[in-house]
């Protein structure tokens, strides 16, 4: 039997969430007061979320707590305890970011259902059979993925799929993007981006706003993700209006349950918010400069107070949701009394009067049936009613109405009822730091190419990409280096092909990889590999290092969102690192700021300008797979390396630089004091909010 996709809106507040039950959601997404990857929106308190777990539970709606965002060590416990209340309180589970404090709710806390976050950018098969063999119940895919793409990972691992159908999309694959931190020091990845990428940014020939997307609607697709087998069908918009939820909640239902969704409806999705209108370019695998645009004065005004009025209209009333049936008992001389079922829980309810002998007209069925049917205003409707009267009785109808209002609010109280126990004290034990390092810190580059100067051999490591010619990585082992190759972060659809180069590169005699992404790390270690953990992982905490090392991990790079006091008190034994030199990738994107609108992405492997407003530039290399935009000025921190007390090595990262300039750089950087005029520290002494 096919399985029938979920519904799942989002619920930046009490108003949207009731907006989303009422217009047909099988299950709603919240935040609460903190880690929330929609700080901004209004999110719930604790006695909040329990009134909105209940409100959702009586109406059988499932209910999950957003817990997407990065933690630092100082916010593990309080991050765990959230967790613990919130599977208290009857959350039906928890989408996570940080793969330490996953971890950590699969040890404390092993009945609650971990939906991995779309900010893990999981976007292959390997990626999510890692979560899977992790404990993860489902995975929130990258919306960059095209239909052919999601049929892959759902053929390889069991795992549910959970896919946005509609709202804003990042330019960015979600957690990948560090634009917003290190412009302005607020964190994507925390939280409180400040969409920079919204602003102009243009590019030579192309659009003048090219870091920002149309919004996405893939609601014509949900049929054909129901048949792949696809869970869930999610509408992004947290930080949304009411009605906005009402109008995509709406339009996903219609288009499941009838096949199509009516002019009306289609009428208040399309006014209520776009950007220039909406792209389905990820999901036909057709990425083009059509897919760019941004919110316009005629977008801003077409959302008018009559629309929004209209919308509010169609959920001001409670939706019945739950079917129920009623069997009313009334015998003389004893209290009627009416019991209630759902099929699951059963719910009585008694007159506090005895039935009477009737001095003019007796009880009828039909009268009792006529009052009991009354559920409007509530969330049930009425399926099937069995009367026990006897003949003669008599009983007010005012006391057959109190007992139909009183066995439904028992019923509810029922439907809400939790009974979950969890250990008296939750607190997440971190291994403490215990990886010494003697001696000077190992030296490591990672190249776009295999154009490496001899200058380079005195380097521990050096990481060329994995789809580098055989001929060139064997050049590079015959003159001595130790090289090891990257995955790339983005390999959307490329899975195969990389698996089979990685095999050649080991039979050339490589055994160390570069690994930024889990599916990429769950990959090398399949093939024996030994496996170095990137940047693009995450890692921020103790918890997270100690998934690293757990995972088999060699060692990882941290994040360059972390301080330098944040890296030297994290713990556990892996090694670990930190990037000292290079252009920052700031976004890793599936669609080209650098696309026309006639144009299609055919990989034109060029580096390229944005131009900020500011009149900065930053530079952008595109593989025809994937686009990296890079910060306007390089990273540079080996002067100050040695103030770092807790690492193993620092990794020099060139994207750009010709191979005069690589040497050049190397130079400059290991020099003492040897400061480019035009770079930045980054954010090892600023931090990130």
């Amino acid at each position: 039997m096919q399985n029938r996709i979920e519904i799942l809106a989002p619920a930046g507040s009490m108003e949207s969430l009731i907006a989303a039950v009422r217009s047909g959601a099988d299950a709603v997404y919240m935040g609460a007061k903190t880690f929330s990857a929609r700080a901004s929106a209004q999110n719930f308190d604790l006695g909040e979320m329990k009134e909105a777990i209940d409100y959702c539970h009586i109406r059988g709606v499932k209910a999950y707590l957003t817990i997407n965002t990065l933690m630092f060590d100082s916010e593990l416990a309080s991050a765990l305890q959230l967790a613990a209340q919130a599977y208290t309180a009857g959350i039906d589970a928890v989408i996570v970011q940080d793969i330490g404090l996953a971890q950590l709710i699969r040890k404390h806390l092993p009945d609650l259902r971990l939906h991995g976050s779309t900010q893990m950018s999981v976007h292959t098969p390997s990626g999510a059979k890692a979560l899977y063999e992790m404990g993860f119940s489902r995975v929130v895919l990258s919306r960059e993925l095209s239909l052919k793409e999601i049929a892959e990972i759902k053929n390889a691992c069991p795992i549910e799929l959970e896919v946005f159908v509609h709202g804003a999309l990042c330019m960015s694959v979600s957690g990948q993007c560090y634009f917003s931190a290190m412009l302005g020091s607020r964190s994507g990845n925390r939280g409180m981006c400040a969409q920079p990428c919204r602003l102009p940014f243009k590019t030579e020939g192309g659009s003048s706003h090219a870091l920002s997307l149309k919004d996405n609607s893939l609601i014509e697709y949900i049929d054909e993700l129901q048949k792949l087998g696809v869970a869930s069908a999610k509408i992004e918009g947290r930080m949304k209006r009411p009605e906005y939820v009402a109008a995509a909640t709406c339009a996903c239902k219609e288009k499941r349950d009838a096949g199509f969704v009516s002019d009306n409806t289609d009428r208040y999705l399309k006014n209520v918010f776009s950007r220039t209108g909406f792209t389905d370019g990820y999901i036909k695998g057709k990425r083009s400069g059509s897919m760019f645009g941004h919110r316009r004065k005629e977008d801003v005004t077409a959302g008018s107070d009559a629309l929004l009025r209209d919308i509010r209209n169609t959920y001001k009333d409670e939706s019945p949701r739950v079917g129920v049936r009623f069997e009313f008992t009334a015998k003389m001389g004893e209290s009627p009394y009416l019991t209630v079922t759902d099929g699951t829980n059963t719910a009585t309810a008694i007159s506090d009067i005895p039935c009477e002998e009737a001095r003019t007209v007796a009880l009828s069925t039909d009268k009792a049936e006529s009052l009991l049917k009354k559920c409007g205003g509530t969330p049930y409707y009425l399926q099937e009613i069995i009367c026990h009267i006897d003949d003669s009785v008599s009983i007010p109808a005012s006391k057959i109405n109190e007992l139909r209002r009183e066995a439904l609010q028992i019923l509810s109280e029922q439907r809400c009822r939790v009974n979950r126990s969890i250990p008296d004290n939750i607190t997440p034990v971190l291994a403490p730091y215990n990886c010494k390092q003697e001696g000077e810190l190992l030296r490591r580059a990672r190249f776009t190419d295999t154009d490496i100067p001899d200058d380079f051999i005195s380097f521990d490591l050096v990481f060329v990409p994995v789809l580098s010619k055989a001929e060139d990585i064997q050049n590079l082992l015959s003159r001595g280096f130790n090289v090891g190759v990257e995955i790339p972060r983005g390999m959307f659809g490329r899975e195969e092909l990389l698996k089979k180069t990685l095999i050649k590169a080991k039979e050339l005699g490589i055994t160390h990889v570069l690994a930024s992404n889990i599916g990429a790390v769950y990959m090398a270690r399949e093939l024996s590999f030994t496996v170095h953990g990137g940047f693009g992982l995450n890692i921020t905490n103790t918890a997270s290092l100690m998934w690293a090392q757990d995972m088999g991990l060699r060692d990882t790079e941290l994040s360059f969102e972390l301080t330098l006091e944040q890296i030297d008190n994290l713990g556990a034994s892996i090694p670990r690192g930190i990037i000292s030199y290079g252009y920052l990738p700031l976004m890793l994107t599936r669609c080209c700021p650098g696309l026309t609108s006639k144009t299609a992405c055919k990989g034109c492997n060029k580096h390229k300008t944005l131009q900020d407003r500011m009149n900065k530039k930053f530079i952008f290399t595109c593989d025809g797979n994937c686009t990296e935009v890079l910060n306007c000025v390089p990273l540079l921190i080996p002067d100050k390396i040695n103030t770092f007390s807790q690492l193993q090595f620092h990794s020099f990262r060139f994207t750009v630089e010709n191979s005069v300039e690589k040497v050049e750089n190397t130079i400059k950087i290991s020099s003492d004091n040897q400061i480019f005029r035009n770079s930045t520290r980054g954010l090892y002494y600023r931090g990130v909010n």
